[in-house]
């Protein structure tokens, strides 16, 4: 399973309803895995991004189901990472000519 990390703005209509964003979390990880990935972890954090999402998902067509399915809500834009864990990482780099 590949590892994504998701950066998270809030929209206008997000921010004016903040206090729901506790139960829209629980309905996105519901949807996550209806279309096939794993929402591992959410963080709210300070600076140009309001929230990092961490999921898993098998293709990345399913990634990419589940970040339009948040977006077409309309509460927060995203900017999607494909990320390599450390292993990863040392593979890519040794393989380098």
């Amino acid at each position: 399973m590949a590892t994504y990390i998701s950066l998270l703005r809030y929209t206008q209509q997000g921010m004016e309803k903040i206090k729901e964003s506790p139960a829209r979390l629980d309905a996105a990880r519901k949807a996550f895995e209806q279309l096939g990935a794993n929402l591992k972890a959410f963080y709210l954090v300070t600076g140009r991004y309001d929230a990092v999402v961490i999921a898993e998902a098998a293709d990345a067509t399913a990634i990419a189901k589940a970040s339009l399915a948040l977006g077409a809500r309309g509460n927060v834009r995203t900017e999607m990472l494909l990320a390599f864990t450390e292993e990863e990482f040392r593979k890519i780099v040794g393989g380098l000519p």
